[in-house]
């Protein structure tokens, strides 16, 4: 196993990778004053660090090491594309998302888990991560699932999760019973696993939604605060294998037929920002807000082309949540500020295996 990388070497790991740091990329891509933005920033990763550390490690114990590759989310296809923003969402973001100009987007699309050969047509939550090259050269990143909630309402479940699957050396499974306590007595996950339970998994990543799940705030020129979720609603229909087919398929199917569905042309998303009322849920993400809450077509994601996440090159990009463009604010949600620091561990052992 790898030694742990610091802090430090973590953001500078980042820096040559391409990625700009936390404490790098200043206040500007935080939207908040830059007296608050540093502070703010590298305090919560020294707090969060060793749980950070933990949680890794109990990735590594559940799937093993797959050096040079993601701890979670392993397996993966990269895309190539285009997002061009509505300029009406300025009322509410001042981001140069939506200044409809074409943005330039690298993404990646996944299976949870640390797996590298988990079958497509597992029962796990599919991942899709962006990241937007905006023209006045700052980035902006967006990591979301195919459920519309998540499973852990603070870090400790998410590292109690993969502890409870850790692999028996004697038998090289997890222990079931051990597995059934966790849910048991987390229940934050219920959701989720409902969410997986009623829906089959997607035939095609194309025919797909995917949710931001986190509260974020977007913020205008005039200063003015919105709440709000977003996720991304296919063009396509969406379209999920019947049980027979989730028997009946090979092993390893999306990849092919992603490049099949770009071969007729892009694939594209809307993207949705629900705004929240002052009452809704600003730091669970295993809660959902009322479906009343107004929508807004705030732009559209085009994919044109699939490939390896080497070639695309996402398989070097850190796809940290809180790389944010000016006019966009994390919420004080603990998952949401706990995944900067357990990407930027899992990203740095990956670096030094390179």
């Amino acid at each position: 196993m790898s030694e742990p990388v610091r802090s430090c070497d973590r953001r500078g790991f980042m820096r040559g990778a391409g990625q700009l740091s936390l404490v790098a990329s200043g206040a500007g891509l935080l939207g908040l004053p830059a007296q608050a933005a540093q502070p703010t920033s590298l305090e919560n990763e020294k707090a969060e660090e060793p749980l950070a550390e933990a949680t890794i490690n109990a990735l590594e114990g559940a799937y093993g090491v797959h050096p040079k590759q993601r701890r979670n989310h392993t397996k993966d296809v990269g895309a190539l594309g285009i997002f061009t923003g509505n300029p009406e969402v300025q009322r509410w973001s001042k981001s140069r998302l939506f200044s409809g100009e074409a943005t330039h987007v690298v993404g990646r699309f996944s299976i949870a888990g640390g797996d590298p050969k988990v079958k497509d047509s597992d029962r796990s939550p599919r991942g899709l991560a962006l990241e937007f090259r905006i023209p006045d050269g700052s980035l902006h990143h967006m990591t979301m699932l195919n459920t519309p909630m998540f499973f852990a309402q603070v870090p400790q479940t998410f590292l109690d999760k993969f502890i409870a699957l850790a692999v028996d050396p004697t038998t090289g499974k997890a222990d079931p019973a051990r597995f059934a306590a966790f849910n048991a007595s987390h229940p934050d996950t219920r959701g989720q696993v409902k969410f997986l339970t009623d829906n089959n998994p997607p035939r095609s990543y194309s025919e797909e939604a995917y949710f931001g799940i986190h509260t974020f705030f977007v913020a205008n020129k005039a200063g003015q605060r919105q709440k709000v979720k977003f996720h991304f609603e296919p063009r396509d229909e969406i379209h999920r294998l019947t049980d027979q087919q989730m028997n009946s398929l090979p092993d390893h199917f999306l990849e092919a037929a992603l490049s099949e569905r770009l071969r007729r042309g892009p694939a594209e998303w809307d993207l949705i920002l629900t705004l929240g009322e002052p009452q809704d849920e600003e730091i669970n993400p295993t809660l959902l807000w009322p479906s009343n809450r107004p929508k807004i077509k705030a732009g559209r994601l085009r994919l044109h082309s699939s490939a390896s996440s080497e070639q695309a090159g996402s398989s070097k990009i850190n796809f940290d949540p809180l790389m944010l463009s000016d006019g966009f604010e994390a919420s004080s949600d603990p998952i949401l500020l706990f995944r900067s620091p357990s990407y930027a561990v899992s990203h740095g052992r990956r670096l030094q295996e390179a």
